[in-house]
């Protein structure tokens, strides 16, 4: 009797281990830091088609950074999809993120594929989006004051408390825009910019698009953001008018990094290639995200900023992403601005 319960208890055994590792094998641990709506489509959309559970946290692209690294001996991420390329790059460059090379690289734009060469594919592009701003048309129009076009009229005196962007120690978007300036202008003339500018800055925020949606709502005036991100909210019917601005400006590859030790990183490879798929970027216009996808054969959104419409800069991003440089540039950017920040 004893040797039949020992038998029972270990077939009883084996089966919950059998059940642990089914369903081990059949989950991702993803962190997205694109907008919460696609973050949510694109987790519906592979749990559909692959039957794998996907575990999702949104987290901006610099937060999801710091958590990678501060978990790099016991990883519990498995895929980081979406965010600006440069913490991207900063992560491969800290060999915190694993090298892939996906069979779906041949159908994908040169910039998409330049991105995962200068990371030793250690990351990929995904899509792409210039930097800009978002105004209200309505609170412009009532207080009678003139389109903002250029860098420059973002400093008028009657825009003061009237402008919000993100903190670029948590966001890629605001990151961006600050290695931008530092490439149009020069630093020191880039963080004298910023620092007047700061007198009409009424909040940093913590996520790169929260700005243009507080400028939606009518809580401030304008918002300075990835202009597909304020086209969004013109597409949601907000009074919402995008501008790139006339010296130049940079612009995002957003980007996607397995993360050194994953789980489940055969899954994580299957997530890859599908988000690399012309089929899976041509619905990311469903989710009214309307950046430029890196699949050549993917349905441009009508509503996407083209590139060719606007003045860009040759925006260096390996000296960006290095973290060395991005360090350097965020601890002044703290000494500087964030600490007089209203």
């Amino acid at each position: 009797m004893n040797s039949i319960k020992l038998i029972a208890a270990g077939l009883a055994a084996s089966a919950s281990l059998i059940a642990f590792n089914a369903k081990a094998d059949g989950s991702l641990n993803l962190i997205c830091s694109a907008d919460v709506v696609i973050c949510e489509q694109m987790q519906g959309d592979f749990q559909k088609e692959t039957g794998i559970s996907v575990n999702m946290v949104r987290l901006s692209s610099g937060e999801t950074y710091a958590k990678i690294r501060a978990e790099a001996r016991n990883p519990k991420t498995d895929i980081w999809w979406g965010g600006t390329g440069d913490p991207h790059l900063q992560a491969a460059a800290e060999n915190l993120t694993e090298e892939y090379k996906s069979p779906m690289l041949g159908e994908l734009q040169d910039w998409a594929v330049k991105q995962a060469e200068s990371a030793d594919y250690k990351t990929v592009g995904i899509y792409a989006g210039a930097l800009g701003w978002g105004y209200n048309t309505e609170i412009f129009a009532s207080k009678g004051w003139k389109e903002p076009k250029c860098w420059a009229d973002l400093l008028d005196p009657a825009l003061k408390g009237e402008i919000q962007m993100a903190n670029p120690n948590s966001s890629g978007t605001a990151y961006t825009a600050l290695a931008s300036l530092v490439q149009i202008m020069g630093e020191d003339e880039a963080y004298d910019y910023m620092e007047k500018l700061n007198a009409n800055i009424s909040q940093y925020t913590k996520s790169g698009s929260a700005p243009v949606k507080a400028a939606a709502r009518g809580e401030t005036g304008l918002g300075i953001v990835f202009m597909h991100d304020a086209v969004s909210q013109t597409a949601e019917g907000f009074p919402v008018k995008s501008v790139a601005p006339c010296e130049g400006t940079g612009y995002e590859i957003g980007s996607m990094s397995i993360v050194k030790g994953a789980k489940n990183v055969e899954n994580a490879k299957k997530w890859y290639d599908w988000a690399l798929s012309a089929p899976v970027q041509s619905r990311m216009k469903d989710a009214k995200s309307f950046q430029l996808p890196s699949n050549k054969s993917a349905e441009i959104p009508k509503e996407a900023p083209r590139f060719e419409d606007i003045k860009l800069i040759d925006y260096d991003f390996k000296t960006y992403g290095e973290p060395e440089r991005r360090k350097a540039l965020l601890e002044r950017w703290d000494r500087e601005i964030g600490a007089k920040a209203n």
